[in-house]
């Protein structure tokens, strides 16, 4: 792609783009195009041009959301998190199919429900799960039931909970398809573009962020009224952290920024991807673990993704021998037939969270933050969608969701948006 004197991407060689321009619909920016950045350019793309950008290549390699394991299991998280985000989770996974047929390429999607399973050694585990879990919806299972369920499963777990309306996506399938959806629309995405916010406001790539709007209207030959973005969404995750180190006494919209982010930290996550033809599991599996719960989850072409709940760390070192051998060794404890399993990938990553682990949008003007969603990226992310897309309207459709959770958002605008 050619660049700008300013070393921005040239928008003159955006030609099916280009030809999109005559709606003049109204500009929007987007920054971070991780899961939540990306599901609110598709959302919006068709009525409003969208901008969006970020730091990562389109693979998003480098976001929460590349790492994830992405299960869809409300009931099982309730047992560390609060009712509101289980309740919220629920009506979460209805959305899921709906917002699956907008894209371009199919997403590995199923909702069979998920095992918690535990050795005789680990029942107390279990039973202390168990006791977390804020619905009753769930079913103890015997050895011989588990066995008819998994029939693969290790025969000296004899303790279980069947979990029947939990599901799983495949993370990488739609943050591809997603990709795919926006490179055949008329979205500007501006990828490898750093982002930070300053005390005059946000800069991408060392500039402006409405200059990329004014550039945009000049190379397209547009006639447009519009010198300003009409809402700039910040999906960045944990690369709004730094902003906290702005000064109180900044421009709005940079206080504004620094505010939106207090307290955000990172939490560690670790996984393994693993190939295993010769296992055959239908259902993610949870372990109960001495240090933490170890989920198994099958996806497809004998794909499986292992990994840890959480661990209270912003380590961003390579995953460590120990989570590792935990990982694998729990891997083999439950189904023999991961031995020969090829291991695809080792990763760690961080996901961003507030100190009560539960997601935030803040509202300050024309700047709406989404942000903090923790561990829960995948399982609230519609709800998190459709808040924003009735904050953006204006209206109170999705009121619901704030009755359930109504410190879900916070709006400190001085004047509210019509």
């Amino acid at each position: 792609m050619a660049m700008l004197e300013s070393g921005k991407p040239s928008f003159a060689e955006r030609p099916t783009q280009e030809a999109k321009q005559g709606q003049n619909k109204p500009p929007i920016a987007i920054l971070g195009a991780g899961l939540m950045g990306r599901m609110l350019a598709i959302s919006l793309m068709e009525d409003y041009q969208v901008f969006l950008f970020d730091k990562d290549s389109k693979e998003g390699q480098q976001s929460a959301a590349y790492l994830a394991a992405a299960m869809l299991a409300p009931l099982a998280e309730s047992a560390d998190c609060s009712r509101e985000i289980m309740q919220l989770g629920e009506m979460a996974l209805a959305l899921w199919p709906g917002f699956l047929k907008r894209l371009d390429t199919p997403v590995f999607f199923q909702q069979k429900g998920s095992l918690i399973v535990a050795f005789e050694q680990d029942k107390s585990d279990l039973k202390q799960f168990k006791s977390r879990l804020k619905s009753s919806d769930y079913k103890v299972v015997s050895d011989a039931e588990m066995e008819q369920m998994e029939p693969g499963l290790n025969p000296h777990l004899k303790s279980g909970l069947y979990l029947p309306n939990e599901g799983q996506l495949d993370n990488r399938q739609l943050l591809n398809a997603m990709a795919s959806t926006l490179n055949n629309s008329d979205v500007f995405w501006f990828d490898h573009m750093a982002i930070e916010s300053t005390s005059s406001g946000f800069q991408v790539a060392g500039e402006p962020l409405e200059s990329f709007l004014n550039e945009s209207i000049h190379c397209n030959s547009r006639s447009n009224s519009h010198n300003q973005f009409d809402w700039v969404l910040d999906c960045r995750g944990l690369g709004a952290q730094a902003d906290e180190a702005l000064k109180a006494d900044a421009c709005d919209m940079a206080s504004n920024i620094a505010s939106s982010t207090k307290m955000l930290r990172g939490v560690r996550g670790e996984v393994v991807r693993i190939r295993a033809p010769g296992v055959h599991l239908t259902r993610p599996v949870r372990l109960m673990h001495p240090r933490y719960p170890i989920y198994i989850a099958p996806k497809t072409d004998g794909l499986f993704v292992v990994g840890a709940t959480q661990i209270e760390s912003e380590d961003t070192r390579n995953p460590t021998v120990r989570s590792t051998l935990e990982l694998l060794s729990a891997c083999f404890s439950v189904h023999s037939g991961f031995a020969e399993a090829e291991i695809l990938g080792i990763e760690s990553g961080l996901r961003p969270a507030y100190l009560d682990n539960e997601p935030k949008i803040i509202i300050k003007e024309r700047l709406v933050s989404i942000n903090g969603l923790f561990r829960h990226g995948y399982l609230l992310a519609p709800v998190m969608l459709q808040q924003c897309l009735t904050i953006l309207k204006g209206s109170t459709d999705e009121e619901s969701f704030t009755q359930i959770m109504p410190k879900l958002v916070e709006n400190h605008s001085v004047k509210p948006r019509r």
